[in-house]
């Protein structure tokens, strides 16, 4: 009944798939419109908007403490919840391009914000008058002024606003060049795959350079060039995006997968009081219904027994319409969408996590010898770029393998197997910081390095494979894509937001349990804080999360294993 089920689902997902209309909404021409040369447009402007974003998030720490004169905590958790919010606005412009403007319009939109953003901010990194006065923050007997009033609130609206703009273009930029495929074309839907290996090359290559270049400029330069060099960047993409309009194939605007999940739960929680006839033998009821009184008159071995009180929204009578009834389709897709959420939640540890890469990390560098040569030193920032080098190898290896054994390398392992290399990454941070703290003179920089390579692996598996989960999710409409999407960005935001939450919580119970009333990561200076033992609950953490995994996965897998995906883990 399962695999039946799931096929049926498979092939009205299928033949559901919306015609797709040019620039001028008239029907595209799959001789003019779409394939990889139009997706090279897409790939272009997500190069370059990362570029753009992960100068300005990847050494915001940096420029928070040294010309804002934020406390350390206070500054990781400026850059944690700015980071936080970037991916928890994907929803809104999933939303948006998916109910109203569709995506092209979206990311033209949202990228004319997030450029004018990154122009207030390097304005105020350049006013003297925008910021406090000037002060060494690493040196314990000055009195640093903290940015507060109109200061703090040009940089908080101009931070803010690059954050809209990014995160409603994350979603949309992904659908919008998967878009250009037609996977009813055998051909189209190979290439589909191609693309999303391409995607994420292309973002790999943007952090890359934003992570050397532009932090090196940001470091020599002043972080009021860096930044606009980041705007000039942003300019550079919506240059791109634009330049392929002629070319796309777009898909209208359909709704969004929030919908049918709302109308489902209203028509199921409306009728909780009835008796749906698939009940009948389960001991949840013993009337005899008429098979018609379920919508379009579907079989009642259609809908399923998990989350069974969901079926009662096909209850249908001969007055009810609209939202007080919905198709079998419609309510088990919705199922399914229920059932990933697990599976999604299981992701959080993992970039909270990440976000102690984008933080800690990258102060533990700035108290370490970060020589080369006697005349160059490597911007601590830099150091991100190492998983991102790693990825640019490792992505082509790992297509070329998953293209011969797809069954053995299937999306849910592939996350299974990153959330464990994760737990590694923070044991090999803990140890480095025991042993910087611990070390008679500077340590150099390379030291670091292990956490990030590990890391960088993890990433490679967790979250590719996260995104090729959802996206291989049966939806009632195929015009839904960038809603579900920004699903799998919102893993960012509440994993950053956890770490918020977290560094102060530790903060709070560590300074109580301590009698000089100091918590674990209160100090601005890393040598009288034990970040090393923060790491160590990290990881902790994350082994119990990878734990919890294996038990939501398992129950998926359960679910859904003869549905010919192959996706058990277990």
């Amino acid at each position: 009944m399962e695999a039946s089920r799931r096929e049926d689902l498979k092939a009205t997902a299928k033949v559901a798939e919306e015609s797709t209309i040019d620039w001028r909404g008239r029907p595209s021409n799959p001789l003019k419109h779409g394939g990889m040369r139009a997706a090279a447009f897409v790939l272009g402007l997500q190069g370059f908007e990362i570029m753009a974003i992960a100068a300005v998030g990847n050494n915001l720490i940096t420029y928070v403490i040294n010309e804002m004169h934020f406390s350390l905590s206070k500054s990781a958790n400026t850059v944690t919840n700015f980071i936080g919010t970037i991916f928890i606005l994907s929803l809104l412009g999933g939303y948006l391009s998916d109910s109203f403007l569709g995506c092209f319009w979206t990311m033209l939109i949202f990228s004319f914000l997030e450029l004018s953003g990154l122009i207030l901010l390097s304005v105020q990194a350049h006013l003297p008058q925008l910021k406090p006065p000037q002060c060494d923050m690493l040196n314990e007997s000055a009195q640093c002024e903290e940015a507060k009033g109109f200061q703090a609130l040009i940089f908080f609206v101009a931070l803010y606003l690059v954050a809209l703009g990014s995160g409603c273009l994350k979603p949309n930029m992904i659908t919008h060049g998967a878009d250009q495929f037609n996977q009813k074309d055998e051909k189209q839907s190979k290439k589909l795959s191609s693309y999303f290996n391409a995607a994420y090359f292309a973002f790999s290559v943007g952090e890359l350079v934003a992570l050397t270049l532009l932090v090196y400029v940001q470091t020599h330069s002043g972080m009021d060039v860096g930044f606009g060099v980041s705007a000039a960047a942003m300019a550079m993409g919506i240059i791109t995006i634009i330049s392929g309009t002629f070319l796309y194939r777009n898909k209208p605007p359909q709704g969004s997968v929030f919908t049918p999940i709302v109308q489902v739960i209203v028509a199921a929680t409306l009728k909780r009081k009835q008796v749906c006839p698939s009940d009948q033998g389960s001991g949840s009821g013993s009337h005899s219904m008429d098979p018609k009184s379920i919508s379009d008159s579907v079989p009642n071995s259609q809908l399923t027994q998990r989350f069974r009180f969901l079926n009662k929204a096909c209850i249908k009578s001969e007055e009810e319409s609209g939202w007080r009834v919905c198709s079998w389709e419609k309510v088990e897709h919705v199922k399914i969408l229920i059932s990933v959420m697990p599976i999604f939640c299981c992701t959080i540890i993992f970039n909270t996590i990440l976000a102690q890469l984008q933080t800690f990390s990258v102060q533990q560098a700035s108290s370490m010898n970060t020589h080369l040569s006697k005349s160059f030193r490597i911007p601590p920032a830099s150091l991100q770029s190492i998983p991102y080098l790693l990825l640019l190898l490792l992505v082509p290896l790992y297509d070329a393998l998953a293209r011969r054994r797809p069954t053995l390398i299937t999306p849910l392992r592939r996350i299974g197997a990153g959330l464990l290399v994760a737990t590694f990454s923070m044991i090999a941070a803990a140890l480095i910081e025991r042993e910087r703290r611990n070390a008679d003179q500077l340590l150099s920089v390379w030291w670091l390095a292990p956490q990030f390579v590990i890391f960088g692996v993890s990433e490679m598996l967790t979250a590719v494979g996260l995104l090729e989960f959802f996206y291989k999710q049966p939806l009632p409409s195929e015009g839904m894509r960038a809603s579900l999407t920004a699903i799998t960005y919102c893993s960012y935001s509440f994993g950053f937001f956890l770490s918020s939450m977290l560094v102060s919580l530790v903060n709070i119970v560590t300074a109580r349990a301590s009698a000089a009333g100091a918590g674990w990561l209160t100090d601005n200076n890393l040598n009288n804080d034990r970040l090393d033992l923060f790491y160590w609950l990290l990881a902790l953490l994350s082994f119990l999360n990878f734990l919890n995994y294996l038990f939501w996965s398992n129950w998926y897998s359960i679910a859904f294993k003869h549905g010919g995906r192959g996706d058990n883990v277990v």
